[in-house]
Order: C-alpha cells, then sequence, then structure tokens
C-alpha cells in the first residue's frame, strides 16, 4: 500500500488541494495518508478535513496524525513538504518591516532579496532534518518540496544530500500558461509551449497554439501586440491588485515571457521598484507589501472556513493544477507524464552552473524522474538568471560553510537591494535582520565578523 506522508499538514487549505488530487487517482485512492505538524490544533483540523475529503469520495485511504516527524515518515513512498518556519508573525513580519526602514520596499520576500535570503537561512536546516530522516527510514522515497525559497531549498538539498530524490514543485508555469491563454482568449488545451531557467525566473522559450488544421501558430506577436495596444493583460482574477504589467513590459525589451508573476518578478531586477520612483509603482501597479496584506486576508478568511469544513457532512472535492497527484500516480502506475521540476543541474541547462537548481520539463514514470536537456537559451535570459543565482549560491554557500559574512555577499549582490543600498546600508540591514530573527536562525549566524 502506498503511503503519502504530508510534512507542514496544518497548511490545511494546501493539504486539502494535494490530498484531493490524490484521491480522484484510483492507484492513491487507498493510500495511507501521514499527516505531520507540530501545530496540534492545525493538525487535527487537517485530520478531519481529510477524512472528509476519504468520505465524500467514497475512498479507501487511512489517515494518520503525528508529531514526531521520523515517526511519520517512516515507511513512506512520497514525502509532500510544505511548511514555513517561523510563520507569518514574527518572521515574514521582520522580512518586511527591517527593510522597510531602510527604505526597501519588497511585494513578496519569499524566495530572493533580502527577504528570500532569510527565509533560506530559516529554512534549509529543517529540510535538512527532513533528509536525513528520510535516509534512515524511507531513503527510497521521493520528495516533492513545495516550500520556498525554492531554488535556495533545492540547491541545499542537493548539495548536502546528493542521493535525496527529490523535485521542487511550483505552479507558477502552468499558472502562468492559463493566465496567458485567459488573455488571448484561447483555450488552454489548444496551448503548446516550452519553459525552462530556474524557479521563478523560467521563459516560454516557444509559446503557440494549434490551428484547426493541426498545425501551430507562435503566439508571441499576438501578445506583443495585445499589450501595445492595450488590449491586455486583462485584469488578473486571482489578484486585482496586481495585472501582469510587469511582465509585459519586461518581454517587451527581453522577447520573452517570464514564468513567475509580476509582483514577485518586480523584486527580482533593479528596474521597477525605486525609492523616490512612485510613478514606477503606479505605472506597473506593483502590490508593495503584498504578501503581509494576503496573509491578513488569508488568516481573516480561515476562520470562517474552518468552521464551515467542520460542520460540513461532505466537503466538495475540485482537482488543483498541482502537480503532486500526477507525479505519484505516475510512479506508482507506471503511467508517463510530464511536469515541470526543479532539480539539480546535471548538464540539463548547460548555460547555468552545475549543481544549480533549474527547472526543466520532466517526465515522470515507473522509473522516477528524468529531467530534459535544454539548450539555446537566449543570452540574455541567461544573463538576468544569473543575477538570481548569484544571491541562491551565495545563501547556499553560507549555509554549507556556517560563514556570516556570505550572507552579506548575497545581500550584496541582490539586483533590487544592490539598486537601493550602498555596501554600508546592505552589511547595518543584515544584521539588523539577523538580530530580529534570533532564535529561528541557525546559532552560527550569531557569530559577527568585522567589516
Amino acid at each position: 500500500m502506498t503511503r503519502i506522508t504530508f510534512i507542514g499538514a496544518g497548511s490545511t487549505v494546501f493539504m486539502k488541494n494535494i490530498i484531493g488530487d490524490a484521491l480522484h487517482k484510483p492507484a492513491l485512492s487507498g493510500a495511507t495518508i501521514a499527516l505531520m505538524d507540530i501545530d496540534t490544533k492545525r493538525l487535527e483540523e487537517s485530520a478531519l478535513v481529510a477524512r472528509k475529503l476519504v468520505a465524500s469520495l467514497g475512498a479507501k485511504a487511512r489517515v494518520e496524525t503525528h508529531t514526531n516527524q521520523r515517526a511519520a515518515l517512516e515507511g513512506a513512498d512520497f514525502v509532500i513538504v510544505a511548511f514555513q518556519i517561523g510563520g507569518y508573525k514574527p518572521c515574514t513580519v521582520t522580512d518586511f518591516e527591517v527593510p522597510k526602514a531602510y527604505g526597501l520596499r519588497q511585494t513578496i520576500a519569499d524566495s530572493l532579496g533580502v527577504g528570500g535570503i532569510m527565509r533560506g537561512l530559516r529554512t534549509v536546516p529543517h529540510l535538512w532534518k527532513i533528509a536525513e530522516d528520510m535516509a534512515a527510514v524511507c531513503p527510497d522515497a521521493l520528495m516533492l518540496q513545495y516550500v520556498n525559497p525554492m531554488a535556495i531549498n533545492t540547491w541545499a538539498l542537493n548539495a548536502r544530500y546528493p542521493n535525496l530524490k527529490q523535485v521542487g514543485l511550483c505552479h507558477s508555469v502552468q499558472g502562468t500558461a492559463a493566465e496567458l491563454a485567459r488573455d488571448l482568449a484561447i483555450p488552454v488545451s489548444d496551448l503548446r509551449y516550452k519553459a525552462a531557467g530556474i524557479n521563478h525566473m523560467a521563459f516560454y522559450l516557444n509559446f503557440e497554439a494549434r490551428n484547426p488544421d493541426g498545425s501551430y501558430r507562435d503566439l508571441y506577436p499576438a501578445l506583443r501586440e495585445g499589450y501595445r495596444a492595450g488590449r491586455i493583460p486583462l485584469e488578473s482574477d486571482w489578484n486585482p491588485r496586481c495585472p501582469n504589467l510587469v511582465r509585459y513590459e519586461a518581454m517587451m525589451h527581453l522577447g520573452y515571457f517570464v514564468t513567475e508573476s509580476s509582483e514577485h518578478f518586480a523584486e527580482y531586477v533593479p528596474w521597477f521598484i525605486k525609492q523616490g520612483r512612485p510613478d514606477l509603482i503606479a505605472k506597473f501597479r506593483i502590490p508593495l507589501d503584498e504578501y503581509p496584506v494576503r496573509c491578513e486576508e488569508q488568516i481573516a478568511k480561515w476562520a470562517a472556513q474552518a468552521e464551515a469544513y467542520r460542520s460540513a457532512d461532505k466537503i466538495e472535492v475540485k482537482q488543483s493544477h498541482e502537480y503532486a497527484a500526477t507525479i505519484m500516480n505516475a510512479v506508482v502506475m507506471g503511467e508517463p507524464a510530464v511536469i515541470y521540476g526543479n532539480v539539480a543541474n546535471r548538464g540539463y541547462i548547460p548555460q547555468l552552473p552545475e549543481g544549480a537548481a533549474i527547472e526543466v520539463p520532466c517526465l515522470i514514470d515507473a522509473s522516477g524522474l528524468q529531467p530534459t536537456v535544454v539548450k539555446g537559451i537566449p543570452p540574455q535570459l541567461v544573463a538576468l538568471m544569473r543575477t538570481n543565482l548569484n544571491v541562491q549560491e551565495l545563501t547556499v554557500a553560507a549555509l554549507m560553510k556556517e560563514d556570516r559574512e556570505h550572507v552579506y555577499h548575497a545581500a550584496m549582490l541582490d539586483p533590487h537591494t544592490a539598486a537601493e543600498l550602498d555596501l554600508r546600508q546592505i552589511r547595518a540591514l543584515v544584521d539588523d535582520l539577523i538580530a530580529a530573527h534570533g532564535e529561528w536562525l541557525p546559532t552560527w549566524l550569531q557569530t559577527r565578523k568585522a567589516a
């Protein structure tokens, strides 16, 4: 019987989506689902929802709850990881408020920039603990890793545990494809595309639609013309505060469309968020402090949603666009599927550093994960990716070597941070962030070196 372990199961809505997807698959509907979290209240809420999902679908799955990580992992075939060290409060709030005192504004702050660096420093040590436990009690299990900062996490996991079977999963490629199809009034099912790069900075190298005669046409001319004419982008269905103006503008200058959202991309580059340039913020409708706003909205919504789940006899189970269930079904049944995954670069993108975390198409079947080699990425895109890889590489180096100096170096080379602050400001900001996070960070970070 397949055993699926979910670490961070207190993320009830996300757990519901992933487990609901799995229960739709006949090969997974009888699985043992081991839910693990350190928050017992949220864990029990998630268990209640999971059991109602099972009942609603008439599945034969069995749900367990655990607060002990290794016990939950014992004998697992798949390990789904979705947690946030330090939570929204205090750590995410700290990642926004401390930089703001220096005039450094962010939108999401979970993948790059000083916020992403700090989140990586908090997160990777626990991912390493999970990998250590997996090596002991489920060495053949596949980790499906949904935690940000995805690229830093994937790179650091491979650096310390190269034999760990893992893939980092994001919904940006398939999600953005759906947004572009909506902008062009084309059915998603008619699309054909190939994307590659790094997480949150992969690009659609081709983006096409099927013609009635079965041939395919390039959609980039329609995207460029629609943006010039002001017909697109359409207002975002899921986040009306941030239409895709940033990404369309970048496409006009770089030639290709990036797969991650405009609020993310705006803080990965030095061009859009600038002190003394409110005109840019207004023109491109960049939602500063977007992630804290989103967190507060989700917290307010959750209380009513949790009560609705508790009182419901059955729970509607809609399938999401996440990859996890597709991957697990492909491995169990041997039915091939293609997903976009984040993996260690072992020659899959020859233009990027060996060992870096890259995002490429991957074939999944009974043999596991088989990434695709992608060559010939346009040089301007590779150059832009490298500006983000610098930050990721130095954050991983800081963690691997337990070297606080590399934390400063990572922040100094972050494109947005470097465009706003000088070297002494960046060093002081990092010091303030480390002090504010305190016990949430590894103890070796408390050792300060003189500039």
